[in-house]
């Protein structure tokens, strides 16, 4: 993607962003670290920064980084643990924390305690056969200098030490094991998001606009992308021209794509899933509860739907809740239009939603399950966690919609895929981030891989290079392979983040 070359028509601006949320925060952050001349133009339908995914009610905060996500480290048919995937989400959570250390450092993002904390990460589990799996993925990761410090316990007093709330009242002669990460973290994305766009708005050549829906997106002479806006105030609609467009709307990001007609968008699909919290009510529970308690899924359940009994800090107070509960919403954004799934359908990508549907029949009965649950039954899930929680401590909070992405498979027809998926166009002037968890966790080592596909040669500059390094001191080398500068990047970002 040039960035250089005189355009045909006026330019609104050499970026447009569309949508307040993370991803568009980590990149307008990143390409101005980059090139300050670059001008940025940010694009928003809500009224509010971070409000749909992004926001803490709305299901971003674990800080991902596989320390205590069970889905992260599936069983092999041999009994043994894969934890591949585990060590590349740490590794990506360990570059977010590199480059907010950076800017706060740089005077760039505030005191960290605004949006991250400490707090152990934690996986829990009971009866023989998990017990077992427990133990098998403990000892796996051992392995890797991502997870150095790990502590696994099958001592119901130990695990009661550690957390007290789920281990009262359990029946003393299940077994139980749990392993614990002293150093995971709690993140306000909302938070975190609201600082980056406040540090990017105060850059020369940086305009920003709340209240704004994307009409169309369509791409004209001399390589440029025409914007169609509609001010949802005033009604007005205005076309305005860029070099390069990044899509992160989160859920609405797959009928913008849709719309930018470009062939390496044929084919995707969306299907939403919803999610609810129970959310304690009582000060004295929560403040018996000191970490991010992870189980097991439920076979046949999407990986946003893994219950965990999880402390938050949120807009400066200790929230705990259990969940999330999943249910079933044709809606793609949680403030977004029930016609969102009719309307992404389309001619390229009936068969891959039709051969994913017809292959995920569990996940449809799971759905089915969850949207039925009654208040007694979902207390019920809550006391295999919380086995003395009482109902009058909780209230139902609707949380955060995800679009989980359906592609084309050869093989297949079309695959449910439940991570986060970049499409991009062949030149490299159109992006979409679409998808899922693990998300916000990995917003930094996501947008760096954009920033070298969409701008490879700017990109592979001395320069460029010489800024990225600054900003994510390990950029291009292997943590999970190096323990020495795993070691000394994680002690230097807990410094900087007062995490240590």
């Amino acid at each position: 993607m040039d960035l250089k070359t005189p355009p045909a028509k006026p330019l609104i601006a050499d970026i447009v962003l569309i949508g307040a949320g993370i991803m568009s925060a980590t990149l307008g952050v990143l390409l101005k670290e980059l090139d300050p001349s670059l001008t940025i133009a940010v694009y928003e339908r809500l009224d509010a920064v971070a409000a749909e995914s992004s926001d803490a009610w709305n299901n971003a905060g674990t800080g991902h980084s596989a320390f205590c996500e069970l889905n992260y480290t599936p069983q092999r048919p041999d009994g043994s643990v894969d934890i591949s995937k585990a060590d590349k989400i740490a590794e990506q959570f360990e570059l977010s924390k590199q480059l907010w250390a950076s800017l706060v450092e740089e005077d760039k993002l505030p005191d960290p305690h605004f949006f991250i904390h400490s707090i152990p990460h934690m996986s829990f589990v009971w009866g023989e056969a998990n017990v077992e799996y427990l133990r098998k993925r403990y000892e796996a990761m051992l392995g890797s200098p991502l997870f150095k410090g790990m502590e696994f316990s099958t001592d119901p007093a130990e695990i009661a030490r550690w957390i007290p709330l789920v281990m009262e009242g359990r029946d003393p002669s299940q077994p139980v094991a749990a392993t614990r990460m002293a150093i995971g973290t709690d993140v306000n994305f909302g938070a975190l998001t609201r600082a980056l766009f406040d540090n990017l708005r105060q850059q020369p050549g940086v305009s920003f606009e709340l209240g704004q829906e994307i009409e169309d997106i369509r791409r004209k002479e001399g390589n440029l992308w025409r914007v169609k806006i509609r001010d949802l105030a005033t009604g007005k609609s205005r076309k305005v021209y860029t070099r390069f467009v990044f899509i992160g709307a989160g859920g609405g990001s797959l009928t913008l794509l849709e719309k930018s007609g470009i062939p390496e968008a044929n084919g995707f699909g969306g299907f939403p899933v919803s999610g609810q919290w129970l959310k304690c009510t009582r000060p004295e529970v929560i403040a018996q509860h000191d970490a991010k308690v992870y189980g097991k899924a439920a076979v046949g359940s999407p990986p946003m739907s893994v219950p965990h009994l999880d402390t938050r800090q949120i807009n400066g107070r200790q929230e705990l809740l259990f969940g999330p509960y999943a249910g079933f919403s044709t809606k793609f954004l949680k403030r977004g239009s029930y016609t969102d799934l009719f309307r992404s359908i389309e001619l390229g990508n009936i068969r891959p939603l039709l051969y994913a549907g017809a292959r995920n029949i569990p996940l449809t009965k799971y759905l089915i399950g969850q949207v039925l649950q009654t208040p007694e039954q979902r207390i019920a899930a809550l006391r295999e966690y919380y086995p003395e929680a009482r109902p009058e401590d909780w209230q139902l909070e609707v949380a955060g919609q995800r679009v989980q992405v359906i592609k084309k498979d050869k093989k297949k027809g079309g695959v449910l895929e439940f991570g986060t998926e970049v499409v991009t166009s062949a030149d490299g002037s159109i992006a979409a981030l679409l998808g899922a968890s693990p998300g916000a966790s990995t917003a930094v080592s996501i947008m760096l891989d954009l920033v070298q596909r969409c701008f490879p040669e700017h990109a592979a500059s001395p320069e460029w290079q010489a800024t990225l390094h600054r900003l994510v001191p390990s950029f291009g080398q292997s943590l999970a392979d190096n323990a020495a500068l795993t070691q000394q990047v994680r002690a230097h970002s807990a410094e900087v983040l007062k995490l240590a």
